[in-house]
C-alpha cells in the first residue's frame, strides 16, 4: 500500500473541460475543479456560494440592460423592452418613455454614453439620445447633425453605380432629378441629396428614376453628374449599427447598407459630419477594404480606436487623429457575433469580446514586444461553458466577467491578469437569465421566470434568487408582498434560520409554521463542488484508491453537506467548549473540518469527495487537503 498527501490551495483554473482529464501535469489540472456550480471564485483562490438575486421589478418582456451613470452619486439602470424604455434609480421606476424598438429587435441596439446623454443606434431605426435635463427628467429624442444656413452636415454616400448620373431640371425652387437607372425607392421622400456639393431636398417618390425636390442651395447648372450623392443614413439605407466616442470626436461604425464604413466628427463639434477641406479638425470617413467581409458589429475607445468586424480585428491610430495621419491597420482575425450586440468591455486594459462563433470569450491586448494586438482566449482550458453567448459585463468591485448563454444559464470568470487567473464557474437559476448589466457595483438580470420577466439584482446579504425580505417588530406567521412568485414553491430563512418546508406562494402570501420577526422568501438554489481525480505518477493509473481523510479550510461558513464515500451527508460545524444556544441558526465558523472517508474506488476519472448543497447558508472553501492510500 502507498499513501499520498495531495494540497490543493485554490481553485484559480476554475471548472475545466472534460478534455484535460489526461493532462495532470498542466497547472490548469492541478488548480481546476471537474465541476463548480453557482460559486464565485476569489480572485485569491478560495469559492463562495454565490450572492443571492433580490427582486427588483417585474418588466412587459424580454430586453436589454444598459448603464447610465450620470455621476458617482447618481447611477440608473436603464431597461430597453419591446417599445419602452423603463429608467430606475436606486432600484425604484422612476420614468417610462416609448421607444421604437420592437422586442424582437431590442438585441441590436448599441450605446454609448457622453456626461448626460446616452446615444443609441440600430441599423434600421433613426438613432436617438437619451437625456437627462437639470430637473433630472429623461427625453427620448431623434440625433439632430449640426445645421446652418438649412445646410445639415450629415454624413453623405453614392450607393448608386460611379457611373450612373443625375440630371436636375433646375437650378432653383421646386425641380425633379431623373437619373441614368434606376437608383430612387419611396423611403427617399424627405431625404437630401448633395450634387455638385449643393443640398437639394427630395419632397416626393415618382418613380425608380424620377424624384420631387426642393433646392436648398442654388445649383450650379442643369448638366447631368455623375458627382451626387444622397445621405448615407435614411429609412431607404439604414441607420447606424454602432457608435462611440474617441479623441473629442463622435464615431459611427457601419450602417445598414454600408457595414463596413467608418465615419468620425469634427473635433470638438460632435454631430458635424462635414469633410470640408480635409483639414485637422474636419470630419473623416472611410471604408475598411481587404479580402474578406468587413461588417462592423463594434468599436471601442481604448490605447486606439479599436473596431471589431465580423471577420477581423482592426486598430486606427493617428495621434491626433485627422484627416491626414489617420492609419488602419489589420490585427487579428477572429470576428465578432453578427446575430446581436454583445458590447466589448474592458478590463486592465484589455478590451473582452465575444468571438463570432459564440463560442469564445477574447482579450484584444496590445503587447509592446510585438508592436501589435492579440486575441488570446480566456475559456481555453474551459471550453464547455461559454456556449452560445448573447450578452456580457464586468463587474471590477468582484473581478468577474459575466457570460450570459442563449440557453438561460449563466457564466462568470474569474479574471486577474497580474495572477493569471482565468476562472470560470457555471450558474443556473430557476429561470432563465436573458441580460446582465453592471451599473456602479451593482450586477443587474432580466431573468424570465415561467411567462414574467424581471430584473434581480446580486445581493450579497441574501441567499435566495427572486428573493425578499421582511421585518415586523412583532412576531408573525403571516408575510405578503411575493406576488411575483404566485404559484410558486419558495424557500424561507426565518430569523436566520433555513426552514426545513417550503411554502406555496398564493395571491401573493404565505403562512409559516411558526412566526417570525424576519424573514427571507425566495428560491432555492444549489452549489456544487467536484475535483478533478488526483493526477497521479506513471503506473498507478488504474489502480484502486481509497480517501483516507480529507481537511476542509472553511471560512465564514454556516453549513457543509459532502460525500467522501459513503453518500452525502451533512456535517455538523458545531464548535465543541462553545455554549450553543437551542433553536439559535447554525454557527458562523473559520477553521479547518477533518472527515474520515469510507470505501475504496475504483474509477479514475471520479474525484475523492464532492460537495453538493442546497440549504441557503453562507459557504466558503479556501482549499483542500486529502490524504490517499494506493492500493499497490
Amino acid at each position: 500500500m502507498t499513501r499520498a498527501r495531495f494540497v490543493k490551495s485554490n481553485f484559480t483554473a476554475g471548472e475545466v473541460s472534460p478534455d484535460l482529464l489526461g493532462r495532470g501535469d498542466l497547472r490548469a489540472y492541478e488548480n481546476g475543479a471537474s465541476k463548480l456550480q453557482n460559486l464565485f471564485i476569489f480572485p485569491t483562490g478560495g469559492v463562495t456560494r454565490r450572492a443571492g438575486m433580490r427582486y427588483i421589478d417585474m418588466i412587459a418582456s424580454n430586453g436589454r440592460l444598459i448603464p447610465f451613470e450620470f455621476n458617482t452619486e447618481q447611477t440608473y439602470l436603464v431597461v430597453l423592452t419591446g417599445n419602452q424604455i423603463d429608467i430606475y434609480l436606486n432600484d425604484t421606476k422612476i420614468e417610462t418613455l416609448p421607444s421604437p424598438w420592437p422586442e424582437n429587435e431590442v438585441g441590436q441596439v448599441a450605446w454609448t454614453q457622453s456626461a448626460d446623454t446616452l446615444l443609441l443606434v440600430h441599423p434600421n431605426y433613426h438613432p436617438k439620445k437619451l437625456l437627462r435635463n437639470k430637473m433630472g427628467n429623461f427625453i427620448l429624442e431623434d440625433w439632430v447633425y449640426f445645421t446652418e444656413d438649412n445646410l445639415i452636415a450629415q454624413p453623405y454616400y453614392k450607393f448608386a453605380d460611379s457611373a450612373v448620373t443625375l440630371t436636375p431640371s433646375g437650378t432653383m425652387g421646386t425641380i425633379t432629378l431623373m437619373a441614368s437607372t434606376d437608383v430612387f425607392l419611396p423611403h427617399h421622400a424627405g431625404t437630401r441629396i448633395q450634387i455638385n456639393g449643393k443640398q437639394v431636398e427630395i419632397t416626393s417618390y415618382d418613380s425608380p428614376t424620377v424624384v420631387t425636390a426642393t433646392v436648398i442651395e442654388e445649383l450650379n447648372n442643369v448638366d447631368a453628374t455623375i458627382d451626387w450623392f444622397e445621405q448615407a443614413f435614411s429609412p431607404a439605407r439604414g441607420y447606424p449599427v454602432t457608435v462611440a466616442f474617441h479623441q473629442d470626436r463622435l464615431v459611427i461604425g457601419g450602417s445598414r447598407d454600408l457595414p463596413n464604413r467608418l465615419w468620425f466628427s469634427r473635433s470638438g463639434d460632435l454631430f458635424n459630419f462635414s469633410l470640408g477641406e480635409g483639414l485637422d479638425d474636419e470630419a473623416i470617413e472611410f471604408s475598411i477594404l481587404s479580402d474578406q467581409v468587413n461588417a462592423i458589429r463594434g468599436i471601442f475607445s481604448g490605447r486606439h480606436l479599436q473596431v471589431f468586424t465580423s471577420g477581423a480585428e482592426w486598430q486606427v491610430t493617428g495621434i491626433p487623429l485627422t484627416p491626414e495621419t489617420v492609419q488602419l491597420n489589420r490585427q487579428t482575425r477572429i470576428g465578432s457575433v453578427i446575430t446581436r450586440h454583445i458590447p466589448p468591455v474592458t478590463v486592465d486594459g484589455a478590451t473582452v469580446f465575444v468571438a463570432r462563433n459564440g463560442q469564445e470569450i477574447r482579450e484584444f491586448l496590445y503587447t509592446d514586444i510585438e508592436q501589435a494586438y492579440t486575441a488570446t482566449d480566456l475559456a481555453l482550458v474551459s471550453r464547455h461553458i461559454p456556449q452560445d453567448i448573447i450578452d456580457q459585463d464586468y463587474d471590477p468591485l468582484r473581478r468577474l466577467i459575466f457570460v450570459v448563454r442563449a440557453d438561460g444559464k449563466f457564466a462568470t470568470m474569474t479574471f486577474y491578469r497580474a495572477e493569471q487567473v482565468r476562472a470560470w464557474t457555471l450558474h443556473e437559476t430557476s429561470g432563465l437569465v436573458r441580460a446582465v448589466s453592471v451599473v456602479g457595483n451593482d450586477v443587474y438580470m432580466i431573468v424570465q421566470r415561467g411567462n414574467d420577466y424581471f430584473i434581480e439584482k446580486f445581493d450579497e446579504t441574501l441567499n435566495l434568487d427572486s428573493a425578499l425580505t421582511g421585518e415586523v417588530t412583532t412576531e408573525s406567521i403571516n408575510w405578503s408582498g411575493l406576488d411575483h412568485l404566485n404559484g410558486q414553491t419558495v424557500t424561507v430563512i426565518a430569523d436566520d434560520i433555513a426552514q426545513d418546508q417550503t411554502y406555496l406562494v398564493t395571491d401573493g402570501a404565505i403562512t409559516l409554521n411558526n412566526p417570525a420577526f424576519k424573514i427571507e422568501a425566495g428560491l432555492a438554489y444549489q452549489h456544487i463542488i467536484e475535483p478533478l481525480p488526483p493526477a497521479f505518477n506513471e503506473g498507478t493509473a488504474g489502480r484502486k484508491m481509497r480517501l483516507i481523510e480529507a481537511i476542509f479550510r472553511l471560512q465564514k461558513t454556516q453549513a457543509l453537506r459532502l460525500d467522501v464515500g459513503r453518500g452525502f451527508q451533512d456535517v455538523p460545524l458545531k464548535q465543541f467548549n462553545k455554549n450553543q444556544i437551542l433553536g439559535a441558526p447554525p454557527p458562523m465558523i473559520s477553521d479547518d473540518i477533518k472527515i474520515r472517508g469510507l470505501g475504496w474506488q475504483q474509477n479514475g476519472t471520479d474525484g475523492l469527495w464532492k460537495i453538493k448543497q442546497s440549504v441557503p447558508y453562507p459557504f466558503t472553501l479556501l482549499s483542500t487537503s486529502a490524504e490517499i492510500k494506493i492500493n499497490d
